[in-house]
């Protein structure tokens, strides 16, 4: 056990308190530790590495000083701002880490008396407020041997709980009758992955059970590879789902299989109380937070699924957030069900506990062709001068001057701009400075003033704490560049952007950094693609895995005669209503039509509407809310007949399950191609100048990827048999129809 987890487990009490500190960096923070050092005596001791044990618990760690000329061990923590308005429970954790750091010095050097000090720096005027206290080693001993016995209750709970879930794991048998086609091969894979301590790339048609596919084998895998923990991370709401009835579909199959499932939801979605801080003088929820949280933990500890229902019923028996109950529970969960942020972020609180606690996890990552996109944005940054003026305007004497001045070096950034759009070489060094001025009095300010803690000043000053981050790791995997436009009269506006191109170098060192990391999708090919983009390791195992359908069951046909290009689009309009009434009549049922464009879908549904009035449809619609994405699909029923209109790459495109009548056709007019614009085309020539295929990783790979994922919503059993009709004269070109799945039977 890590001194600093067996402390935050045994000696926070009072409120959640979670008001705004401008806290540092982890740059700063090992800066500041390094300006305290240096001030030190020559005998200061950096790092001290420390253990000791109790009964069965060993607890580890380094102290950040010790001065031997003094007798003096030092905890140092850095900060900004008002140091008195740290809450006394920070205080109190700060002392017990102290004290426990303070037994392990005294053991090992065998002193009978040390003292301990806190060590607060001050990142902004680097002034020392140091706290101190001396302590016998009697009773040092005596707090460690406490803590220890406060843990050492749960510990040994929790040694149970991983026996019984070993046990329990390495006699569960495969919860259905037999495995799909496809299913064992991809099961057996994944095993061997953690087995060896790989990353794997699986390609797996719909249909087979990745889901169930991916998790079982890890499960087989927790005793002999004495995993810690599973991440089983998804783009979408759906992927959560699929991943928690699995597990339910597991705990039915194996009453002696105690495995703690838990799900993790955005703080928005786990809120009781969105109008309230999160803090004691607010929330009633965080008001004693840490005193009711070891009963809130051990009541969610013998639920075996905590999905987001099951949790909240458990924090609100307890009054404690579920949100933040949640957080706790991860620590103890052995399998996670979460969004991809949560692991691959640049503040991913999975990630950020697997490395301090050094477990031993295995990642699944679902429906894997989503990350390219998702880690671009993730990497990415953004701000906007319109909001920079409403600022302006409105914001408070003191925070004006660093205001004006970072937009004077705005503006000086609009004298070189001829076009719209431009992008840049290299980064904005003197914005970039003005921004740095600008972050700091804001913080300061809100140290000062925590009422002013919402509205725009806040959203502003966290997107530009976002957009100086991505700055210092701006390389040429990054575009900057800007977009300008004219407000009323002479006067123009821009947003600036800090545009991720290629996240491999920050996607890699999270995928490696666990036992095995398995990137599954229906559609990850080309696989060097992938590869690239993700920074997968060259080593990273591949498998292709069979498709349990049958050619028969698919007619895929390429409409080669019609054109679907932007220039040709009002001549494509008669012939794709003509093609889709022609099937319709051919064989009435329901059909999904999919374009490039809301306004192309509009376009056509509007003739299909006229010419042939008694064919059924319904549309998406820009914005849709989750109720009226539900009604779109409550349409297709087992006995309807109709057509559902719906943009490629959106809602509809991937992760909805259509089986049997429901879905027995799709009609793709489009190549899926991503829009041609100046900041694909600035993708394009960045692509080409790192991988020397600008046009195929911008344009071609993207734009298939959706074309599959649609025509994958036909045919999702065995039973299930269906028609995809591809419309455009470029799917019959031979570089796009060998990207087509192999099992298709193209005509």
């Amino acid at each position: 056990m890590a001194v600093r987890a067996l402390c935050e487990f045994t000696a926070k009490v009072g409120d959640l308190d979670l008001r705004f500190t401008p806290s540092p960096s982890a740059q700063e923070g090992i800066a500041g530790h390094r300006t305290v050092a240096s001030r030190r005596s020559a005998h200061y001791q950096n790092e001290v590495a420390l253990e000791g044990e109790y009964q069965l618990l060993k607890v580890r760690g380094r102290a950040d000083g010790y001065d031997p000329d003094t007798n003096r061990l030092e905890e140092v923590k850095t900060y900004r701002g008002d140091l008195d308005a740290q809450p006394a429970n920070h205080r109190q954790l700060h002392w017990a880490q102290a004290k426990v750091y303070g037994w392990l010095l005294c053991q090992k050097l065998g002193l009978a008396q040390i003292n301990l000090a806190l060590v607060y720096f001050d990142i902004v005027g680097e002034g020392e407020t140091v706290l101190n206290q001396s302590a016998q080693a009697t009773e040092l001993e005596a707090f460690f041997n406490r803590q220890c016995a406060l843990f050492l209750g749960w510990a040994e709970q929790e040694m149970q709980h991983r026996d019984a879930r070993n046990r329990g794991a390495q006699s569960l048998g495969f919860p259905h009758a037999g495995f799909r086609t496809g299913q064992r091969a991809l099961a057996e894979t994944v095993y061997k992955a953690v087995t060896t301590g790989r990353c794997l790339m699986a390609q797996a048609p719909t249909g087979i059970g990745k889901t169930i596919g991916t998790i079982f084998p890890l499960l087989k895998a927790l005793a002999p590879q004495q995993l810690d923990k599973v991440f089983f991370l998804t783009a979408k709401t759906p992927g959560r789902k699929l991943a928690l009835d699995a597990a339910s579909v597991l705990h039915r199959s194996s009453a002696d299989l105690p495995l703690r499932v838990l799900e993790l939801v955005a703080r928005d979605k786990a809120c009781e109380h969105l109008d309230k801080a999160c803090h004691g003088e607010s929330c009633p929820l965080a008001k004693g937070f840490y005193d009711r949280l070891p009963a809130a933990r051990a009541a969610a500890a013998q639920v075996r699924l905590l999905d987001q229902r099951s949790l909240r019923d458990v924090a609100l028996a307890h009054s404690v957030c579920p949100y933040y109950l949640s957080q706790e529970m991860a620590r103890w969960a052995d399998l996670v069900v979460a969004d991809y942020n949560y692991y691959f972020d640049f503040g991913a609180m999975l990630f950020g506990l697997a490395q301090l606690n050094q477990w031993r996890a295995a990642v699944l990552v679902d429906e894997a062709h989503n990350l390219v996109e998702r880690a671009r944005s993730m990497y990415s940054a953004s701000l906007d001068q319109y909001s920079l003026k409403t600022l302006r305007d409105t914001a408070p004497e003191p925070l004006k001057k660093p205001l004006q001045r970072l937009n004077r070096e705005w503006n000086a950034l609009h004298k070189d701009q001829l076009a719209p759009y431009q992008a840049y070489a290299a980064r904005p060094e003197k914005l970039l400075q003005a921004l740095s001025l600008c972050t700091s009095a804001l913080g300061d300010y809100f140290n000062d003033h925590p009422e002013a803690l919402n509205g725009e000043l806040q959203t502003f000053y966290f997107d530009a704490l976002q957009f100086a981050k991505v700055a210092e790791l701006f390389n040429e995997h990054f575009i900057f560049d800007i977009s300008k436009r004219q407000l009323n009269g002479k006067r123009s506006s821009s947003t600036l952007c800090l545009r991720n191109v290629v996240p491999a170098e920050f996607i890699r060192p999270r995928l490696t950094a666990a036992r095995s990391s398995v990137l599954f999708s229906a559609t990850l090919s080309p696989r060097h693609y992938y590869a690239d983009l993700l920074g997968l390791p060259s080593d990273t195992a591949w498998i292709d895995v069979e498709s349990p359908f049958q050619a028969a069951q698919l007619q895929v046909r390429i409409v080669d005669a019609i054109s679907t290009r932007f220039v040709h689009r009002q001549a494509s309009l008669e012939p794709i209503v003509a093609l889709i009434a022609q099937q319709f009549a051919q064989r009435p049922g329901n059909y999904l039509a999919f374009f490039s464009s809301f306004d192309y879908l509009q376009q056509v549904a509007q003739l299909l509407a006229e010419r042939h009035p008694q064919i059924p449809l319904w549309q998406q619609s820009r914005g849709m809310a989750e109720a009226e994405r539900q009604a779109f699909l409550d349409q297709f029923t087992e006995h309807s007949q109709g057509i559902g209109f719906a943009v490629l790459g959106g809602a509809f495109g991937e992760g909805i399950d259509l089986p049997g009548a429901r879905l027995i056709g799709a009609f793709i007019a489009t190549l899926g191609l991503p829009q041609l614009n100046p900041v694909n085309e600035q993708m394009k020539l960045r692509m080409a100048a790192i991988f020397g295929a600008g046009y195929d990783y911008t344009y071609l790979y993207p734009g298939l990827q959706k074309v599959v994922q649609a025509a994958g919503r036909v045919i999702r059993s065995q039973q299930d048999e269906g028609v995809v009709m591809l419309i455009d004269d470029r799917f019959g070109e031979a570089r796009v129809r060998q990207l087509l799945p192999r099992w298709w039977a193209v005509e």
